[in-house]
């Protein structure tokens, strides 16, 4: 057991084991009181959902994906009062460990954890992974680095090739889109004009067609300066009838090293695995090795439809990100995320993204298949609000294209990793104010989950004591427009500036 400023954590380690045994149960419970209030999203294979607030530990979800009753992913949020909070969740899986969840194996209010596998193979020494409890104020859980802190050093010596960075991203215009070599060449021009070092290349790339092959879009990026990134399918999940490709390359380590070869050999950046079959020790097992092997071939790497973060991002910092998120690839998809989007976002930053990188994919200012109503200063807002170390920029290139200049250029130097965070202000689902710096540059990300408009604050001086200018991108006068405010005069300043929000709003702060 460890205590921290931030948190207690703990693991069991069990000795002089037979060989053959098999753990079964875990039977560490959290009990709650009833009527506290927590945040919880049922748990699903891929950990896409919405983090529900509920006063008795129950939830009726109606968007059809609750397919383990009772079964809850992590994390879960606890509100005990108004000053304090609570993180549940788990880091520093390693090889041979499973994973778990959380069930109510009881009542409501008690939170037992479930091991992922029915039977967990041990013998010898074994050791648990670390039970975590984040526990502070909003602002001690949004900003704790516990997960990462408790999980193993990094075992890459040279990381002068991990380079976090914005990429273009074609899926989410074009679903099928990597299979047309003159669409992908728009999203290298892209990534070149906006000033993005990589381009991702999605799925059914090794069906490219009209007028390239993938061998021609990687030149053709590789003379643009754009590094590339392509997708693989894990072949652990969906490899049936239907399923994309490129199929069982990977799962074998001798075809998966070959790969990871012949990618380096052509300059290839990274890779983005998708459809993973759960959390057992030998999907565990599986990630471990895809991301070892990366590191001989300096391969950066994107898990998709995937698990959570559970500290690999210390270990192993070329896992740049990781979906396990209700995401804008959702609006692809079914019509749930138009209206729930707004609350969602501004719940996310106290739940999922506090355990490490997330794959949103945030900045869309047209619409996909489905429509979103969040306005242009709330969807401006999430490329600062929601970490990830490669943010996918998935909008079409004429809307990045033909942008403002202020957001093109926002948009353009925006940095993806960060060397502080600050919660400023917020409270799940309803508002959050959140502030990142990059050397002695502030961003400020402010989302409005609410319906109606709402007036958004931050006080300047809990960041810097001095400062040359502060540039404000906000909503305009309607949704899907922008307002600009630069203040240069600081003498003023001695309370916290307010920013007028739309409803589903937003705004996008820089003090240099």
């Amino acid at each position: 057991i460890r205590a921290y400023n931030d948190g207690v954590v703990f693991r069991y380690k069990l000795s002089s084991l037979a060989e053959g045994e098999n753990l079964t149960e875990e039977i560490t419970t959290f009990p709650l009181e009833t009527g506290v209030k927590r945040w919880v999203q049922p748990y699903v294979i891929d950990n896409e959902g919405f983090y529900t607030p509920t006063l008795d530990g129950s939830i009726d979800e109606k968007n059809g994906r609750n397919r383990h009753p009772n079964e809850w992913a992590y994390p879960i949020l606890v509100e005990n009062d108004k000053s304090l909070y609570m993180m549940i969740t788990e880091a520093n899986i390693s090889y041979g460990q499973s994973a778990s969840r959380i069930i109510n194996k009881e009542d409501n209010n008690k939170y037992q954890i479930k091991i992922a596998d029915a039977k967990v193979p041990i013998s010898g020494t074994w050791v648990s992974p670390w039970r975590l409890l984040i526990i502070g104020s909003l602002a001690d859980i949004v900003e704790s680095t516990l997960v990462t802190d408790v999980s193993e050093p990094s075992k890459v010596t040279n990381t002068s090739w991990i380079v976090p960075g914005p990429a273009s991203w074609i899926y989410w215009a074009y679903n099928n889109g990597s299979n047309n070599f003159q669409l992908v060449k728009e999203y290298v021009d892209l990534a070149v004009e906006m000033n993005w070092p990589y381009n991702l290349i999605d799925w059914k790339w090794n069906e490219m067609g009209n007028g390239g092959n993938v061998d021609d879009a990687l030149k053709y990026a590789d003379e643009k300066g754009v590094k590339s990134m392509l997708w693989y399918n894990s072949s652990t999940n969906w490899n049936g009838e239907g399923a994309p490709g490129p199929l069982y390359i990977l799962n074998e380590k001798e075809s998966r090293v070959n790969e990871y070869k012949m990618l380096h050999d052509k300059g290839v950046a990274g890779i983005k695995v998708d459809f993973f079959n759960g959390d057992g020790h030998e999907e565990m097992n599986y990630y471990i090795d895809l991301l070892e092997d990366a590191i001989d071939y300096k391969l950066m790497l994107n898990f998709h439809g995937a698990t959570i973060p559970r500290g690999w991002q210390r270990t192993y910092p070329h896992m740049m990100t990781v979906e396990a998120v209700y995401g804008a690839e959702w609006y692809n998809n079914l019509p749930l995320l138009t209206n729930r989007a707004a609350k969602h976002n501004a719940t996310l930053p106290f739940t999922r993204n506090v355990i490490g990188s997330m794959d949103y994919t945030p900045g869309t200012f047209t619409d996909s298949q489905h429509p979103h109503i969040t306005s242009h200063g709330h969807e401006l807002a999430l490329t600062v609000v929601f970490e990830s170390a490669i943010q996918h920029m998935p909008d079409r290139p004429e809307s990045y294209l033909t942008l403002p200049n202020p957001v093109k250029e926002f948009l353009s130097k925006l940095p993806t990793a960060w060397d502080e965070t600050k919660l400023l202000d917020g409270y799940p689902g309803d508002y959050v104010v959140l502030a990142r710096r990059k050397g002695t540059t502030w961003y400020i990300g402010g989302l409005n989950g609410e319906e109606s408009p709402q007036t958004l604050s931050f006080d300047v001086n809990e960041l810097v004591s001095t400062f040359n200018k502060i540039s404000i991108i906000k909503d305009g006068a309607e949704e899907r427009s922008f307002d600009f405010e630069n203040i240069t005069d600081i003498s003023g300043i001695d309370q916290p500036l307010e920013v007028n929000c739309l409803s589903r709003g937003g705004f996008v702060a820089m003090i240099e």
